[in-house]
């Protein structure tokens, strides 16, 4: 059977559009994820990158929650070190009130920025001590008694809401901080393919149930990964193009919104694809799949969690489709 498959979500804005059009195409592409049977729609914090527009997750998340009915929503992550503990309880379980249980929290100890835009943003300590008891203390503003576990501080719209928590990460370092709480990890192999197969056994080899912070009872991993599905191979390749060039922007510094696919001979004459992009499932239904399902043989992943970027949002949406009619 295969295994589960959700979305994330960055809500990139493709040139010539602006942020409340990406806004906009991202709800459409919510509203057929949900009627297409994905499990989980998350939105991923980022800071000073123009182009994209999933800064505020915890709006983007009840907006898309408001036009769905059965897909969960949560973030992929809330950078924890941007923000007070307290307010990321007081917010997801008042986003649990209004939408019910659909919510879920995966948070992460990256700032999702550059330096100087984390030190604009920071609010908590990234050590993983601090990232752990914060954790302890959502959990008791999360449980029935609303109350932090390390301080008399209470939370009445998040009391008894008892919101999921993930962990994201992208080494062996997040890998064993997830196990040692005893939580879910979400591998961000979609961006970062070095440590994949040693994070995961990291995480496996770390877990126990003895934390106070353990909610599950075995080891549990989502890991991402870049998809687009076409009708031909040819023309994945080439809707592909516009991930591969906003990578290749990173890297040199260039700040544009995401750009119209080329030709990849193009992208091959410009230095080829960025490795960081090495965890991708590019081509017709049959293609895609086919490597998805060898990246679930490789890491035995419970979920998989997908990445489409495309500068057209109908040539994103047919990939939600395709991808779904062969997966399902």
């Amino acid at each position: 059977m295969s295994v589960p498959l959700n979305i994330l979500d960055l809500v990139s804005i493709r040139e010539g559009s602006t942020a409340r059009d990406a806004i906009a195409e991202s709800m459409t592409s919510a509203t057929l994820a949900d009627e297409l049977g994905y499990k989980r729609l998350w939105f991923a914090e980022h800071h000073n990158t123009m182009g994209l527009a999933a800064s505020a997750t915890a709006l983007l998340i009840s907006q898309a929650a408001s036009v769905t009915e059965k897909i969960r929503v949560g973030s992929g992550g809330v950078m924890l070190p941007n923000h007070a503990p307290l307010m990321v309880a007081e917010q997801y379980g008042t986003l649990a009130n209004i939408h019910g249980d659909r919510i879920d929290l995966g948070l992460g100890r990256a700032p999702g920025t550059d330096g100087m835009t984390a030190q604009a943003l920071a609010r908590s300590s990234a050590e993983p001590q601090d990232f752990a008891q914060n954790i302890y203390d959502m959990q008791g503003w999360f449980s029935e008694t609303g109350q932090a576990h390390t301080m008399p501080i209470k939370s009445a719209v998040s009391a008894g809401m008892d919101v999921p928590i993930w962990v994201l990460g992208s080494t062996m370092n997040g890998a064993s901080i997830a196990g040692q709480l005893g939580l879910p990890f979400s591998l961000a192999s979609h961006f970062a393919p070095d440590q994949i197969d040693i994070a995961i056994k990291t995480y496996r080899d770390s877990f126990t149930t003895d934390a106070p912070t353990a909610q599950i009872d075995e080891p549990y991993v989502m890991a991402g990964i870049n998809v687009i599905v076409a009708d031909t191979d040819a023309e994945a390749a080439r809707q592909f193009t516009s991930v591969q060039q906003m990578f290749n922007d990173m890297r040199t510094g260039r700040r544009r919104n995401l750009q119209p696919p080329v030709d990849p001979a193009e992208i091959a004459a410009r230095g080829g694809t960025s490795p960081m992009l090495s965890i991708s499932a590019v081509g017709s239904p049959d293609t895609a799949t086919a490597q998805m399902a060898e990246f679930v043989q490789r890491t035995g992943a419970d979920e998989l969690i997908t990445v489409t970027y495309a500068y057209d949002p109908e040539v994103q949406r047919k990939s939600l489709k395709l991808l779904a009619d062969a997966w399902f």
